[in-house]
Protein backbone atom coordinates (compact mmCIF):
# COMPACT_ATOMS: atom_id res chain seq x y z
CA UNK A 1 0.00 0.00 0.00
CA UNK A 2 1.17 3.45 -1.03
CA UNK A 3 1.92 5.77 1.99
CA UNK A 4 -1.08 8.27 0.81
CA UNK A 5 -3.21 4.94 1.16
CA UNK A 6 -2.16 4.08 3.94
CA UNK A 7 -2.94 6.93 5.72
CA UNK A 8 -6.13 7.32 3.89
CA UNK A 9 -6.75 3.78 5.97
CA UNK A 10 -5.38 5.33 8.75
CA UNK A 11 -8.13 8.43 9.12
CA UNK A 12 -11.05 5.53 8.30
CA UNK A 13 -9.72 3.51 11.28
CA UNK A 14 -8.94 6.76 13.53
CA UNK A 15 -12.66 7.92 12.65
CA UNK A 16 -13.75 4.67 13.53
CA UNK A 17 -12.33 4.59 17.05
CA UNK A 18 -10.93 1.28 16.05
CA UNK A 19 -7.67 0.68 17.93
CA UNK A 20 -6.72 -2.46 17.38
CA UNK A 21 -7.27 -1.54 13.37
CA UNK A 22 -5.03 1.39 13.46
CA UNK A 23 -2.23 -0.70 15.83
CA UNK A 24 -1.97 -3.25 12.80
CA UNK A 25 -0.98 -0.32 10.80
CA UNK A 26 2.41 0.17 12.59
CA UNK A 27 5.44 -1.99 12.48
CA UNK A 28 6.42 -3.79 15.70
CA UNK A 29 8.97 -1.49 16.24
CA UNK A 30 7.60 1.64 14.96
CA UNK A 31 8.00 5.13 16.67
CA UNK A 32 5.12 7.64 17.04
CA UNK A 33 6.19 11.35 18.10
CA UNK A 34 3.92 13.24 19.18
CA UNK A 35 5.61 16.52 19.93
CA UNK A 36 3.31 17.16 23.07
CA UNK A 37 5.00 14.37 24.68
CA UNK A 38 7.64 11.97 24.90
CA UNK A 39 8.26 8.99 21.78
CA UNK A 40 6.23 6.37 21.43
CA UNK A 41 8.48 3.33 21.16
CA UNK A 42 6.92 -0.04 19.47
CA UNK A 43 3.40 -1.05 18.16
CA UNK A 44 1.82 -1.80 21.77
CA UNK A 45 2.95 1.36 23.18
CA UNK A 46 1.14 3.28 20.25
CA UNK A 47 -1.82 1.11 20.84
CA UNK A 48 -1.95 2.09 24.42
CA UNK A 49 -1.50 6.20 23.29
CA UNK A 50 -4.84 5.28 21.59
CA UNK A 51 -6.58 3.66 24.08
CA UNK A 52 -6.10 6.27 26.42
CA UNK A 53 -7.15 8.92 23.99
CA UNK A 54 -10.08 7.05 22.64
CA UNK A 55 -11.15 6.40 26.27
CA UNK A 56 -11.20 10.26 27.12
CA UNK A 57 -12.61 12.11 24.04
CA UNK A 58 -14.43 11.65 20.77
CA UNK A 59 -12.08 12.42 17.98
CA UNK A 60 -12.53 12.68 14.53
CA UNK A 61 -9.83 13.50 11.73
CA UNK A 62 -10.80 15.22 8.40
CA UNK A 63 -8.48 15.50 6.18
CA UNK A 64 -7.77 19.12 4.60
CA UNK A 65 -4.33 18.31 2.56
CA UNK A 66 -2.84 14.89 1.72
CA UNK A 67 0.42 14.79 0.00
CA UNK A 68 3.03 11.66 -0.30
CA UNK A 69 6.34 12.32 -1.46
CA UNK A 70 8.33 8.74 -1.77
CA UNK A 71 8.04 6.88 1.08
CA UNK A 72 6.39 9.81 3.55
CA UNK A 73 2.47 10.96 3.67
CA UNK A 74 1.75 13.86 5.17
CA UNK A 75 -1.34 15.21 6.39
CA UNK A 76 -2.86 18.28 7.47
CA UNK A 77 -6.13 17.60 9.41
CA UNK A 78 -8.84 19.38 11.40
CA UNK A 79 -11.69 18.00 13.73
CA UNK A 80 -15.10 19.13 13.92
CA UNK A 81 -14.31 21.67 17.04
CA UNK A 82 -11.85 23.20 15.40
CA UNK A 83 -8.43 21.80 16.25
CA UNK A 84 -6.01 21.37 13.51
CA UNK A 85 -2.62 19.52 12.77
CA UNK A 86 -0.40 17.66 10.72
CA UNK A 87 1.31 14.55 11.01
CA UNK A 88 3.86 12.77 8.71
CA UNK A 89 4.12 9.00 8.26
CA UNK A 90 7.06 7.14 7.01
CA UNK A 91 5.85 4.05 5.25
CA UNK A 92 8.44 1.17 4.62
CA UNK A 93 6.79 -2.19 3.38
CA UNK A 94 3.45 -1.15 3.52
CA UNK A 95 3.92 -0.39 7.63
CA UNK A 96 4.14 2.74 9.28
CA UNK A 97 7.78 3.15 10.98
CA UNK A 98 8.14 6.44 11.85
CA UNK A 99 5.24 9.16 12.68
CA UNK A 100 5.51 12.84 13.74
CA UNK A 101 2.57 15.08 14.69
CA UNK A 102 1.79 18.30 15.79
CA UNK A 103 -1.21 19.88 17.73
CA UNK A 104 -2.04 22.08 20.44
CA UNK A 105 -3.08 19.45 23.27
CA UNK A 106 -3.82 22.28 25.71
CA UNK A 107 -6.94 23.18 22.75
CA UNK A 108 -7.34 19.66 22.83
CA UNK A 109 -7.89 19.22 26.60
CA UNK A 110 -10.23 22.74 26.71
CA UNK A 111 -12.17 21.54 23.73
CA UNK A 112 -12.82 18.13 25.04
CA UNK A 113 -13.54 19.86 29.03
CA UNK A 114 -10.82 17.44 30.20
CA UNK A 115 -8.67 18.28 32.99
CA UNK A 116 -4.56 19.00 32.14
CA UNK A 117 -3.01 16.63 33.65
CA UNK A 118 0.37 17.40 35.36
CA UNK A 119 2.08 13.92 33.59
CA UNK A 120 0.90 12.97 30.42
CA UNK A 121 1.74 9.59 29.01
CA UNK A 122 5.12 9.26 30.78
CA UNK A 123 6.33 12.14 30.17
Amino acid sequence: MAPKQLVQEWVRRFNAADIEGLAALYAEHAINHQVVMEPLHGREAIRQMFQTEFGRAQMVCLIENLFEDGEWAILEWRDPNGLRGCGFFHVQQGSIVFQRGYFDQLSFFRLNQLPVPERYLGS
